[in-house]
Protein backbone atom coordinates (compact mmCIF):
# COMPACT_ATOMS: atom_id res chain seq x y z
CA UNK A 1 0.00 0.00 0.00
CA UNK A 2 3.55 2.53 0.31
CA UNK A 3 3.67 2.33 -3.71
CA UNK A 4 4.79 5.81 -5.10
CA UNK A 5 4.15 7.01 -1.44
CA UNK A 6 6.89 9.70 -0.59
CA UNK A 7 8.61 9.96 2.51
CA UNK A 8 10.51 12.58 4.13
CA UNK A 9 12.78 10.88 7.25
CA UNK A 10 14.25 12.83 10.22
CA UNK A 11 16.94 10.61 11.21
CA UNK A 12 18.14 11.98 15.26
CA UNK A 13 20.64 10.70 17.09
CA UNK A 14 20.36 8.05 19.16
CA UNK A 15 21.72 4.50 19.51
CA UNK A 16 18.40 3.65 17.66
CA UNK A 17 19.32 5.58 14.68
CA UNK A 18 20.42 2.24 13.15
CA UNK A 19 17.14 0.68 12.75
CA UNK A 20 16.24 3.81 10.25
CA UNK A 21 18.57 2.21 8.26
CA UNK A 22 16.29 -1.39 8.26
CA UNK A 23 13.31 1.36 7.76
CA UNK A 24 14.30 2.69 4.52
CA UNK A 25 15.27 -0.67 3.24
CA UNK A 26 11.54 -2.07 4.11
CA UNK A 27 10.14 1.09 3.18
CA UNK A 28 11.85 0.89 -0.36
CA UNK A 29 11.12 -2.99 -0.81
CA UNK A 30 7.25 -1.62 -0.68
CA UNK A 31 7.42 0.88 -3.41
CA UNK A 32 7.94 4.18 -1.55
CA UNK A 33 10.41 6.52 -2.16
CA UNK A 34 12.55 7.47 0.71
CA UNK A 35 14.21 11.13 0.97
CA UNK A 36 16.42 10.84 4.41
CA UNK A 37 17.38 14.20 6.53
CA UNK A 38 20.53 13.36 9.17
CA UNK A 39 20.92 15.39 12.30
CA UNK A 40 24.12 16.46 13.25
CA UNK A 41 23.51 14.24 15.95
CA UNK A 42 22.15 11.36 13.82
CA UNK A 43 25.33 11.18 11.81
CA UNK A 44 27.12 10.13 15.09
CA UNK A 45 25.65 6.82 15.20
CA UNK A 46 24.86 6.13 11.27
CA UNK A 47 26.97 7.33 8.73
CA UNK A 48 25.48 9.55 5.61
CA UNK A 49 26.79 7.06 2.95
CA UNK A 50 25.18 3.91 4.60
CA UNK A 51 21.66 6.08 4.69
CA UNK A 52 22.18 7.47 1.16
CA UNK A 53 23.21 3.81 0.18
CA UNK A 54 20.13 2.33 1.26
CA UNK A 55 17.71 5.30 0.23
CA UNK A 56 19.09 5.51 -3.25
CA UNK A 57 18.72 9.20 -2.98
CA UNK A 58 20.64 12.32 -1.62
CA UNK A 59 21.48 12.80 2.37
CA UNK A 60 20.09 16.39 3.49
CA UNK A 61 21.86 17.79 6.29
CA UNK A 62 22.86 20.95 6.58
CA UNK A 63 20.32 24.19 6.81
CA UNK A 64 22.65 26.30 4.92
CA UNK A 65 23.97 23.87 1.97
CA UNK A 66 23.69 26.96 -0.79
CA UNK A 67 23.62 23.95 -3.35
CA UNK A 68 20.82 22.42 -1.98
CA UNK A 69 19.05 25.72 -1.82
CA UNK A 70 19.48 26.59 -5.15
CA UNK A 71 18.17 22.95 -6.60
CA UNK A 72 15.73 22.31 -3.62
CA UNK A 73 15.08 24.64 -0.71
CA UNK A 74 13.75 23.43 2.73
CA UNK A 75 10.33 24.86 1.92
CA UNK A 76 9.84 22.63 -1.05
CA UNK A 77 11.87 19.39 0.70
CA UNK A 78 9.37 19.65 3.75
CA UNK A 79 5.95 19.80 1.14
CA UNK A 80 7.44 17.00 -1.45
CA UNK A 81 6.31 14.13 0.59
CA UNK A 82 3.47 12.51 1.67
CA UNK A 83 4.97 12.08 5.16
CA UNK A 84 7.26 13.30 7.30
CA UNK A 85 8.41 10.75 9.63
CA UNK A 86 11.09 11.51 12.56
CA UNK A 87 12.81 7.96 13.58
CA UNK A 88 14.25 8.11 15.79
CA UNK A 89 12.84 11.23 17.83
CA UNK A 90 14.69 12.04 20.14
CA UNK A 91 14.08 14.08 24.01
CA UNK A 92 15.66 17.12 22.12
CA UNK A 93 13.65 17.05 18.94
CA UNK A 94 10.38 16.86 20.65
CA UNK A 95 10.92 19.77 22.68
CA UNK A 96 12.14 21.66 19.45
CA UNK A 97 8.99 20.33 17.73
CA UNK A 98 6.82 21.71 20.42
CA UNK A 99 8.46 24.93 21.71
CA UNK A 100 8.77 25.79 17.54
CA UNK A 101 12.14 25.99 17.42
CA UNK A 102 13.83 25.99 13.68
CA UNK A 103 17.69 26.23 14.41
CA UNK A 104 18.47 23.32 12.12
CA UNK A 105 17.23 22.19 8.86
CA UNK A 106 14.97 19.06 10.75
CA UNK A 107 13.35 21.51 13.15
CA UNK A 108 12.96 23.73 10.16
CA UNK A 109 11.45 21.39 8.10
CA UNK A 110 9.38 20.07 10.86
CA UNK A 111 7.99 23.75 10.83
CA UNK A 112 7.55 24.42 7.19
CA UNK A 113 5.91 21.31 6.21
CA UNK A 114 1.97 21.55 5.48
CA UNK A 115 2.23 17.26 5.49
CA UNK A 116 1.04 15.23 8.50
CA UNK A 117 4.06 14.36 10.97
CA UNK A 118 4.65 11.02 12.51
CA UNK A 119 7.36 10.96 15.26
CA UNK A 120 8.92 7.65 16.92
CA UNK A 121 10.36 8.13 19.75
CA UNK A 122 13.63 6.98 21.91
CA UNK A 123 15.31 7.74 24.73
CA UNK A 124 16.19 6.81 28.05
CA UNK A 125 12.94 5.81 30.18
CA UNK A 126 14.03 9.09 32.55
CA UNK A 127 14.09 11.30 30.04
CA UNK A 128 10.66 9.86 28.70
CA UNK A 129 9.03 9.82 32.10
CA UNK A 130 11.03 13.44 33.19
CA UNK A 131 7.25 15.79 32.87
CA UNK A 132 8.87 18.08 30.51
CA UNK A 133 8.60 15.44 28.09
CA UNK A 134 5.30 14.38 28.65
CA UNK A 135 4.39 17.87 28.55
CA UNK A 136 6.08 17.96 25.41
CA UNK A 137 4.26 14.90 24.05
CA UNK A 138 0.62 16.36 25.08
CA UNK A 139 1.59 19.45 23.30
CA UNK A 140 2.27 17.83 19.95
CA UNK A 141 -0.63 15.27 20.42
CA UNK A 142 -3.12 18.31 20.60
CA UNK A 143 -1.37 19.73 17.66
CA UNK A 144 -2.18 16.69 15.57
CA UNK A 145 0.90 14.63 15.22
CA UNK A 146 0.81 11.10 15.06
CA UNK A 147 3.04 8.75 17.51
CA UNK A 148 4.28 5.52 17.23
CA UNK A 149 5.92 3.98 20.85
CA UNK A 150 7.75 4.19 22.51
CA UNK A 151 8.08 0.66 23.70
CA UNK A 152 8.83 -1.41 26.84
CA UNK A 153 11.87 -2.95 26.94
CA UNK A 154 15.95 -3.22 28.16
CA UNK A 155 17.66 0.02 26.55
CA UNK A 156 21.20 0.01 25.81
CA UNK A 157 21.88 2.19 28.60
CA UNK A 158 21.62 -1.19 31.03
CA UNK A 159 17.76 0.23 32.06
CA UNK A 160 14.39 -1.05 31.51
CA UNK A 161 11.49 0.58 30.77
CA UNK A 162 9.44 2.55 28.24
CA UNK A 163 11.49 4.43 25.90
CA UNK A 164 12.95 2.01 23.34
CA UNK A 165 11.93 2.84 19.58
CA UNK A 166 8.87 1.06 17.98
CA UNK A 167 10.50 -1.72 15.75
CA UNK A 168 10.38 -1.12 12.10
CA UNK A 169 7.29 -3.05 11.46
CA UNK A 170 5.10 -1.20 13.49
CA UNK A 171 6.97 1.94 12.56
CA UNK A 172 5.54 0.92 9.07
CA UNK A 173 2.57 0.16 10.06
CA UNK A 174 1.83 3.18 11.47
CA UNK A 175 2.93 4.93 8.59
CA UNK A 176 0.77 2.75 6.17
CA UNK A 177 -2.73 4.04 8.23
CA UNK A 178 -0.95 7.30 8.26
CA UNK A 179 -1.11 7.62 4.72
CA UNK A 180 -4.34 5.50 4.20
CA UNK A 181 -8.26 5.56 4.96
CA UNK A 182 -7.81 2.12 6.67
CA UNK A 183 -11.15 -0.60 6.37
CA UNK A 184 -12.21 1.18 9.74
CA UNK A 185 -12.51 4.55 8.28
CA UNK A 186 -15.65 6.16 9.38
CA UNK A 187 -15.76 3.88 12.02
CA UNK A 188 -16.51 4.79 16.22
CA UNK A 189 -15.28 2.54 18.28
CA UNK A 190 -14.66 2.42 22.06
CA UNK A 191 -12.41 0.68 24.19
CA UNK A 192 -12.12 0.67 27.85
CA UNK A 193 -8.83 -0.42 29.46
CA UNK A 194 -6.31 -0.64 32.10
CA UNK A 195 -7.79 -1.43 36.09
CA UNK A 196 -10.11 0.51 38.16
CA UNK A 197 -9.39 2.23 41.71
CA UNK A 198 -11.87 1.64 44.26
CA UNK A 199 -11.21 3.85 47.61
CA UNK A 200 -11.32 2.21 50.73
CA UNK A 201 -10.18 5.61 51.72
CA UNK A 202 -7.86 8.64 50.79
CA UNK A 203 -4.90 6.22 50.72
CA UNK A 204 -5.85 2.72 49.95
CA UNK A 205 -7.92 1.41 47.08
CA UNK A 206 -9.02 -1.91 45.88
CA UNK A 207 -7.50 -2.84 42.62
CA UNK A 208 -6.19 -5.40 40.42
CA UNK A 209 -3.20 -6.34 38.57
CA UNK A 210 -4.10 -5.17 35.45
CA UNK A 211 -1.33 -2.97 33.74
CA UNK A 212 -3.53 -1.94 30.87
CA UNK A 213 -1.17 -3.16 28.31
CA UNK A 214 -3.55 -4.90 26.01
CA UNK A 215 -6.14 -2.81 25.96
CA UNK A 216 -4.04 -0.02 24.99
CA UNK A 217 -2.55 -1.92 21.72
CA UNK A 218 -5.90 -2.92 20.87
CA UNK A 219 -6.98 1.01 20.56
CA UNK A 220 -3.79 1.65 19.26
CA UNK A 221 -4.57 -1.43 16.16
CA UNK A 222 -8.42 -0.13 15.88
CA UNK A 223 -6.87 3.90 14.90
CA UNK A 224 -4.27 2.39 12.91
CA UNK A 225 -6.77 0.64 10.68
CA UNK A 226 -8.23 3.96 10.69
CA UNK A 227 -11.15 4.24 13.21
CA UNK A 228 -11.87 6.72 15.46
CA UNK A 229 -11.33 5.29 18.93
CA UNK A 230 -12.75 6.57 21.82
CA UNK A 231 -9.81 5.42 24.73
CA UNK A 232 -11.74 4.83 28.40
CA UNK A 233 -8.93 3.87 30.61
CA UNK A 234 -8.04 3.22 34.03
CA UNK A 235 -5.32 4.08 35.58
CA UNK A 236 -3.14 1.70 33.46
CA UNK A 237 0.72 1.46 34.07
CA UNK A 238 1.19 1.97 30.18
CA UNK A 239 0.42 5.42 28.61
CA UNK A 240 -2.35 5.61 26.35
CA UNK A 241 -1.49 5.24 22.55
CA UNK A 242 -1.35 8.36 20.07
CA UNK A 243 -4.03 9.40 18.12
CA UNK A 244 -6.94 8.07 20.30
CA UNK A 245 -9.72 10.31 22.33
CA UNK A 246 -8.61 9.28 25.84
CA UNK A 247 -10.97 9.52 28.55
CA UNK A 248 -9.27 9.11 32.02
CA UNK A 249 -11.29 7.47 35.04
CA UNK A 250 -10.27 5.99 38.50
CA UNK A 251 -13.77 3.98 39.57
CA UNK A 252 -16.07 1.50 37.65
CA UNK A 253 -18.83 4.10 38.01
CA UNK A 254 -17.35 6.71 36.48
CA UNK A 255 -15.76 4.08 33.86
CA UNK A 256 -19.57 3.39 32.98
CA UNK A 257 -20.40 7.12 33.14
CA UNK A 258 -17.72 7.53 30.29
CA UNK A 259 -18.81 4.74 28.62
CA UNK A 260 -22.30 5.53 28.12
CA UNK A 261 -21.33 9.41 27.26
CA UNK A 262 -19.47 7.39 23.99
CA UNK A 263 -22.08 6.31 23.12
CA UNK A 264 -23.35 5.60 19.97
CA UNK A 265 -20.51 3.44 18.36
CA UNK A 266 -20.07 1.17 15.95
CA UNK A 267 -17.93 -1.09 18.18
CA UNK A 268 -17.50 -1.46 21.24
CA UNK A 269 -14.24 -3.32 22.98
CA UNK A 270 -14.19 -3.87 26.79
CA UNK A 271 -10.97 -5.01 27.92
CA UNK A 272 -10.92 -2.98 30.81
CA UNK A 273 -10.58 -5.20 34.05
CA UNK A 274 -13.24 -3.86 36.21
CA UNK A 275 -13.78 -3.91 40.06
CA UNK A 276 -16.53 -6.49 40.36
CA UNK A 277 -17.03 -5.05 44.22
CA UNK A 278 -16.04 -1.15 46.10
CA UNK A 279 -16.64 -0.37 49.43
CA UNK A 280 -19.69 0.44 49.91
CA UNK A 281 -18.85 3.30 52.56
CA UNK A 282 -15.55 5.08 51.74
CA UNK A 283 -14.16 6.91 54.61
CA UNK A 284 -13.49 10.11 53.88
CA UNK A 285 -9.77 10.24 55.90
CA UNK A 286 -7.76 8.03 56.79
CA UNK A 287 -8.65 4.65 58.85
CA UNK A 288 -6.41 4.38 61.38
CA UNK A 289 -4.89 1.64 62.50
CA UNK A 290 -6.07 0.35 66.21
CA UNK A 291 -3.99 -2.05 68.14
CA UNK A 292 -6.56 -5.04 68.62
CA UNK A 293 -9.31 -3.94 66.06
CA UNK A 294 -9.57 -4.54 62.40
CA UNK A 295 -11.33 -2.26 60.05
CA UNK A 296 -14.85 -4.00 58.99
CA UNK A 297 -15.30 -3.43 55.36
CA UNK A 298 -18.73 -3.81 54.03
CA UNK A 299 -18.98 -4.14 49.87
CA UNK A 300 -21.12 -3.61 47.48
CA UNK A 301 -21.71 -5.03 43.59
CA UNK A 302 -19.96 -2.40 41.19
CA UNK A 303 -22.18 -2.24 38.25
CA UNK A 304 -21.59 -4.26 35.11
CA UNK A 305 -20.40 -2.09 32.58
CA UNK A 306 -20.21 -5.12 29.89
CA UNK A 307 -23.40 -6.33 30.25
CA UNK A 308 -25.43 -3.00 30.77
CA UNK A 309 -23.95 -2.25 27.35
CA UNK A 310 -24.52 -5.75 25.68
CA UNK A 311 -28.15 -5.66 27.09
CA UNK A 312 -29.35 -2.26 25.59
CA UNK A 313 -32.47 -2.59 23.97
CA UNK A 314 -31.84 1.13 22.34
CA UNK A 315 -28.28 2.12 21.07
CA UNK A 316 -26.37 -1.05 21.49
CA UNK A 317 -23.32 -0.92 19.06
CA UNK A 318 -23.64 -3.57 16.54
CA UNK A 319 -20.62 -5.29 17.68
CA UNK A 320 -19.79 -5.66 21.14
CA UNK A 321 -16.53 -7.74 22.42
CA UNK A 322 -15.78 -8.48 26.11
CA UNK A 323 -12.71 -9.97 27.65
CA UNK A 324 -12.54 -12.73 30.56
CA UNK A 325 -9.35 -13.36 32.78
CA UNK A 326 -9.82 -16.67 33.90
CA UNK A 327 -7.56 -18.80 35.61
CA UNK A 328 -8.96 -22.12 35.56
CA UNK A 329 -11.61 -23.99 32.93
CA UNK A 330 -11.16 -20.83 31.05
CA UNK A 331 -12.99 -21.76 27.90
CA UNK A 332 -16.03 -23.08 29.98
CA UNK A 333 -16.12 -19.71 31.98
CA UNK A 334 -15.41 -18.13 28.88
CA UNK A 335 -18.17 -19.08 26.69
CA UNK A 336 -20.79 -18.95 29.95
CA UNK A 337 -19.80 -15.55 30.49
CA UNK A 338 -20.44 -14.82 26.90
CA UNK A 339 -23.93 -16.13 27.19
CA UNK A 340 -24.63 -14.63 30.52
CA UNK A 341 -23.24 -11.28 29.71
CA UNK A 342 -24.84 -10.86 26.23
CA UNK A 343 -21.97 -9.65 23.84
CA UNK A 344 -21.18 -10.85 20.27
CA UNK A 345 -17.75 -12.03 21.05
CA UNK A 346 -15.03 -13.08 24.29
CA UNK A 347 -11.86 -12.50 24.40
CA UNK A 348 -10.46 -15.45 27.02
CA UNK A 349 -7.50 -15.94 28.29
CA UNK A 350 -5.69 -17.74 31.06
CA UNK A 351 -4.23 -15.17 33.79
CA UNK A 352 -3.30 -17.81 36.42
CA UNK A 353 0.19 -16.83 38.07
CA UNK A 354 2.80 -19.24 35.79
CA UNK A 355 1.02 -17.85 32.42
CA UNK A 356 2.81 -14.44 33.07
CA UNK A 357 0.12 -13.07 30.90
CA UNK A 358 -0.93 -10.78 33.65
CA UNK A 359 1.24 -7.53 33.55
CA UNK A 360 3.39 -9.31 30.68
CA UNK A 361 4.10 -8.48 27.43
CA UNK A 362 2.70 -11.32 25.89
CA UNK A 363 -0.58 -13.31 25.55
CA UNK A 364 -2.54 -16.75 24.54
CA UNK A 365 -6.41 -16.19 23.84
CA UNK A 366 -9.04 -17.72 22.51
CA UNK A 367 -11.95 -16.23 20.56
CA UNK A 368 -15.41 -17.19 21.73
CA UNK A 369 -18.08 -16.42 19.34
CA UNK A 370 -21.88 -17.90 19.52
CA UNK A 371 -20.50 -20.67 16.84
CA UNK A 372 -17.11 -21.14 17.42
CA UNK A 373 -14.42 -21.28 20.01
CA UNK A 374 -10.77 -20.24 17.97
CA UNK A 375 -7.50 -20.73 19.95
CA UNK A 376 -4.58 -18.10 18.77
CA UNK A 377 -1.31 -19.35 19.34
CA UNK A 378 0.31 -17.21 22.06
CA UNK A 379 2.03 -14.06 20.77
CA UNK A 380 2.62 -10.12 21.76
CA UNK A 381 -0.26 -7.84 23.09
CA UNK A 382 0.46 -5.73 20.03
CA UNK A 383 -0.03 -9.29 17.80
CA UNK A 384 -3.14 -10.04 19.24
CA UNK A 385 -4.54 -6.67 19.24
CA UNK A 386 -3.32 -6.27 15.25
CA UNK A 387 -5.25 -10.02 15.02
CA UNK A 388 -8.30 -8.83 16.89
CA UNK A 389 -8.74 -5.52 15.13
CA UNK A 390 -9.01 -7.05 11.63
CA UNK A 391 -11.62 -9.69 12.94
CA UNK A 392 -13.41 -6.60 13.83
CA UNK A 393 -13.01 -4.51 10.75
CA UNK A 394 -14.32 -7.63 8.96
CA UNK A 395 -17.26 -8.02 10.70
CA UNK A 396 -18.03 -4.34 10.52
Amino acid sequence: MLAGKHILLIIGGGIAAFKSLDLIRRLREQGAEVTPVLTKAGAEFVTPLSVSGLAARKVYQDLFDLTDEAEMGHIELSRAADLVVVAPATADLLAKMAGGHANDLASTLLMATDKPVLVAPSMNVRMWEHAATQRNVATLKGDGVLFVGPTEGSMACGEFGFGRLAEVPEIIAAIDAALSDGPLKGKRILVTSGPTHEPIDPVRYIANRSSGAQGTAVARALAQLGADVVFVTGPADVPPPAGVNVVKVQTAAQMLEAVQAALPVDAAVFAAAVADWRVASASGSKIKKVNGALPVLEFAENPDILATVSQMTDGRPPLVVGFAAETDDVIAHATAKRARKGCDWIVANDVSPETGIMGGTENAVTLITETSAEDWPRMGKDAVAQRLALRIAEAL
